[in-house]
């Protein structure tokens, strides 16, 4: 099982759009997936069509790791509807808020990691929509983490975004997880015809280099409207949603590789 942070160190940039977006090319592409919604927003769970009524939550797993509880606190996505795939979510609550701590204890940064181990027969894929801090819940999700994308804009601030996520990343896997790296630098909302957003994706790729992963994402108003009718954005109708699902299988292929899951397995085995 494969675990995946999507992070982003300032609100607003899209990360749970990126999120749903790896979601949507997982389902389509047959990967046994697991969305854990740990930002306090809750947002993905939202946009994957859950019905919250009944189950635990990502609050509850965090108080107690135990497999029942963390099993209670998942559902299937209402993607599954009529459709054959395996893709739940570890549904999110604003009570996550309150394991956000600046000064999180070792033992409960790794109680999401101790969550997940207890699942980690059924899904192939986790996908883990942080919140959009540097505080505990962040480092709970990096220390369950294989890899981080850092989801970021091309804007004036990204750079030093972007370079504080990358240095906190190594400062966690140095200090508690060895297997920790980053996935790369995810530049969402790029506009093609701006010279500022050329010039800060020159910036990032001068100082980032192949961290900085393609294809950068632009904006699209068919991501929002799939996110705001809880469908999966690849089976949104029209040539901007097909567009933009084709750049979430990229990265995927990505996430996959890295992985090293389903054909990109036999590849390696070799």
């Amino acid at each position: 099982m494969h675990v995946l942070s999507v992070s982003s160190l300032k609100g607003g940039v899209g990360k749970t759009t990126v999120t749903l977006g790896l979601a949507s090319a997982a389902f389509a592409r047959g990967v046994r997936t697991l969305v854990v919604d740990l930002d306090p927003q809750s947002d993905v769970s939202t946009g994957m069509d859950i019905q919250v009524a009944g189950h635990l939550n990502v609050a509850d797993v965090l108080s107690s790791p135990k497999e029942k509880t963390v099993r209670a606190a998942i559902a299937p996505s209402g993607w599954t509807r009529n459709r054959p795939g395996t893709i739940d979510i570890m549904i999110g609550s604003p009570s996550a808020i309150n394991f956000d701590g600046p000064h999180p204890s070792i033992r409960d940064i790794w109680k999401l990691e101790e969550a997940l181990s207890t699942i980690e027969k059924d899904y192939e894929l986790v996908l883990i929509d942080c919140a959009p801090s540097l505080n505990a819940l962040t480092r709970t999700a990096w220390a369950a983490s294989d890899r981080v994308a850092v989801v970021t804009e091309p804007g004036l601030f990204s750079v030093a975004a972007a370079d504080r996520a990358l240095r906190a990343i190594e400062e966690i896997r140095r200090g508690l997880s060895p297997r920790l790296q980053p996935l790369g630098i995810i530049v969402n909302r790029a506009r093609t015809a701006s010279l500022e957003h050329q010039f800060r994706i020159k910036e990032l790729r001068d100082m980032f280099g192949p961290l900085v992963l393609s294809p950068q994402l632009p904006e699209r108003t068919s991501l929002q409207q799939a996110q705001g009718a809880a469908k999966p954005l690849h089976i949104w109708p029209g040539d901007s949603a097909l567009e933009m699902a084709g750049y979430f299988d990229q990265l995927l292929d990505r996430v996959l590789r890295t992985a090293r899951i389903g054909e990109y397995a036999e590849v390696s085995a070799h």
